[in-house]
């Protein structure tokens, strides 16, 4: 079986995943709690005679399949969880919540990555069946990206151990190498616990924890002056006390995700975040509970991997477009904010004179049809994002890919990219990263010299640094519900 096989082969199947993808876009399932779309996948795995680890790193809605023995052992990382609050039609150009109890949707897109990622397992599943070459190939299904860093926990949990390589890919807008270094987190739930009392005949009886949560607030946002100029500081107030503005709110909660290109970077700003909410609660007489509820590592690109992944996209033949895909992409172009084209500034970031040159070259276009260029050398761009894939990329030389799965200016988490993620748009840009990831894959099995390549640069980059858990070894997973 040569690559040109491995490419017909997903041809072959492309009913079968896009079939599957569908499938988990109607489950849309939010963080550790996606149960049927992780038993789809494992139901196609067993068929194809992979061995499941089920529950992976102790989670759930976690697993590895594997398939093939000996090295190298090549990584491929799924992910199937939805966002909350969500719910979209499919294939609407307007804001419609699809009909059921459902409320959630596929507004990452993790429908099509994780089936994307099944189809090139599958595929080099086949290469080494046909081939008898060594080699192993594992698919890990990593649930709870979205808020929960399931890949994190399983990380901590030695579930990626052993690996030579990893390859991941995500929907977005473009094609191109996703050559980008992400920003490390910690998400924290704040609690405030005080007394309740009548709001006007006793308010001096009452300890407010709705004033402790914003105080806390408050000092949070002098804080932001104070931080370096990339990290992020978010937070969502979870718990105010009730409805009754009569009462002297006795509970408080608010949910912070901080954010920085390192680790240590983000553990210095939790620190002090942590000492503004320890104030707001002498301020207030409250007392206070901090809640560690995960955290992700920073991204590590890796140019050798980059390049393969790069040279297979170009071989690989981009979609063709029907004129009832480009006129629905149209439509849709003019419900968003976002200037078409903007989308090359998330790979080419610092480089002036290409991101104009590719924005222009996108400008007038409602889909994408080139391939963004990817580069050996020059600084890491950073994008201000995070992904749980950073933890995966401290232990094993860690590479991605984006494929066009929606169109130009649809905005990340929107009804929109949940319309588009059941459509022919968002099925043909999973078939092109399953075939790029696949054919990657393939050249790692031909050429292991390129994995040990990968290593020395993975090492290079760490610079003596080892991984290291930033998750509290008493902390598990939980679903959002559960929060």
């Amino acid at each position: 079986m040569q690559k040109k096989q491995v490419s017909e082969y997903i041809d072959r199947i492309q009913g079968t995943l896009t079939d599957a993808s569908d499938k988990v876009w109607d489950f849309a399932e939010t963080a550790f709690e996606e149960f049927r779309s992780a038993a789809l996948f494992k139901e196609i795995l067993e068929k194809a005679d992979f061995q499941i680890q089920d529950k992976a790193g102790a989670i759930e809605t976690a697993f590895a399949a594997t398939y093939g023995q000996g090295k190298p052992v090549i990584g491929i990382l799924a992910e199937y969880d939805a966002l909350s609050g969500m719910s979209q039609k499919a294939h609407s150009v307007t804001r419609e919540p699809a009909s059921g109890d459902c409320q959630n949707g596929h507004g990452c897109g993790h429908n099509l990555l994780g089936i994307g990622s099944l189809g090139a397992a599958l595929a080099l599943k086949e290469y080494l069946k046909t081939t008898k070459r060594p080699g192993t190939v594992k698919l890990f299904g990593c649930p709870g990206e979205e808020g929960g860093s399931g890949k994190a926990f399983m990380a901590r949990e030695g579930v990626f151990q052993g690996l030579d390589v990893a390859f991941c890919w995500h929907p977005m807008a473009i094609n191109g190498v996703f050559d980008v270094s992400l920003l490390a987190n910690y998400q924290i739930l704040y609690k405030f616990k005080g007394l309740s009392a009548h709001a006007a005949a006793a308010p001096h009886l009452g300890r407010s924890a709705l004033d402790a949560v914003e105080l806390m607030n408050v000092g949070v946002q002098f804080l932001r002056e104070h931080v370096i100029q990339e990290a992020r500081i978010h937070y969502a107030i979870t718990n105010t006390g009730g409805f009754s503005p009569n009462v002297v709110q006795p509970r408080g909660e608010v949910l912070y995700l901080i954010r920085a290109p390192k680790m240590y970077q983000v553990e210095e700003i939790y620190r002090r975040i942590n000492k503004i909410a320890q104030g707001a609660a002498m301020m207030t007489e409250t007392e206070l509970e901090i809640d560690f509820v995960k955290a992700c590592a920073n991204v590590i690109p890796n140019k050798v991997l980059g390049r393969v992944l790069y040279d297979n996209l170009l071989a690989e033949k981009l979609p063709e477009y029907t004129p009832e895909e480009q006129a629905f992409a149209e439509t849709l172009m003019k419900t968003s904010p976002k200037k078409p084209g903007s989308e090359a500034g998330m790979l080419l970031g610092h480089r002036e004179k290409e991101l104009a040159e590719y924005t222009r070259k996108l400008e007038g276009k409602s889909l994408c049809d080139l391939v963004i260029p990817f580069y050996d050398e020059g600084p890491d761009t950073i994008y201000p994002g995070s992904s749980d894939v950073g933890d995966v990329s401290w232990l094993a030389p860690t590479a991605q890919i984006v494929t066009a799965s929606y169109g130009l200016a649809t905005p990340e988490h929107s009804w929109q990219l949940v319309s588009q993620g059941r459509t022919s748009l968002g099925h043909k840009g999973l078939i092109l990263a399953a075939k790029t990831i696949a054919a990657a894959g393939v050249d790692i099995l031909e050429h292991p010299e390129l994995a040990e390549k990968a290593k020395a640069e993975l090492e290079r980059r760490l610079g003596g640094y080892v991984y290291q858990s930033a998750i509290p070894p008493e902390v598990k997973p939980r679903a959002i519900s559960k929060l």
